[in-house]
């Protein structure tokens, strides 16, 4: 009898040690694993740690490819079709410098060499738009309208040439600008015209630079 009890109690010490044993193990082993450094316990890291990232190799992206789409600080901010109306009301000079206001109610100067890249760059007054000298080149045969708009003389020589060496029909409206052909055709949709069918004169751009004030004149006290 007394030898029942031990038995009963001894096999009741062990079962219980026994499981006291597994419970500590399935806790030890869902915590750290079958490892002793326990790295499942660890905080986990809640960035790339930087071995890991990868050095950049690709060259920086470059912006703008004329000049009249590079801004700076001494930029002026204007809309294209004020930029060649302030130009063509000048006098359309090929190489002096006209005035005008940008956006920012800046005064402004530049030249025409800043007005040209409207002319003959493209994808710049909307996104994937030809230059207008594809349409307008320096050959009469082919040119639409018969107008150059490569250069200068070709600008000033006017539409419906009979051939490079005779002018035209005056596109500038003679310093009239909002009486010209050129501002109805940028700012006036043409749908019978190719490139013509949507209106342009939403393009803004940089051009020119601030106009220099003069330093006041400090005059002597007596």
């Amino acid at each position: 009898m007394n030898d029942d009890v031990r038995k009963t109690i001894y096999t009741t010490l062990t079962l219980f040690l026994f499981g006291v044993i597994l419970w500590i193990g399935f806790l030890f082993v869902n915590a750290c694993g079958f490892t002793l450094t326990c790295k499942q316990g660890n905080f986990p890291v809640d960035r790339t740690p930087m071995p890991t990232l990868l050095p950049a190799t690709m060259p920086a992206m470059q912006t703008g490819g004329g000049d009249v789409t590079v801004s700076n600080h001494e930029t002026c901010r204007v809309a294209a079709v004020d930029l060649v109306g302030a130009w063509v009301s000048a006098g359309a000079s090929e190489t002096e410098v006209f005035q005008f206001t940008d956006i920012n109610l800046q005064n402004c100067e530049a030249t025409f060499t800043e007005v040209k890249p409207l002319f003959v760059d493209a994808n710049l007054w909307y996104s994937g738009s030809r230059s207008c000298v594809s349409c307008h080149s320096v050959d009469m045969t082919i040119s639409s309208a018969q107008l150059d708009l490569s250069s200068y003389a070709g600008i000033t020589s006017g539409s419906r040439r009979a051939d490079s060496g005779s002018k035209g029909t005056d596109i500038l409206g003679a310093g009239k600008w909002e009486s010209s052909l050129l501002f109805d055709f940028i700012s006036t949709s043409h749908a019978d015209a190719p490139g013509h069918k949507n209106a342009l004169s939403d393009l803004v751009i940089f051009a020119g630079k601030p106009h220099p004030v003069p330093e006041p004149t400090i005059t002597p006290t007596p």
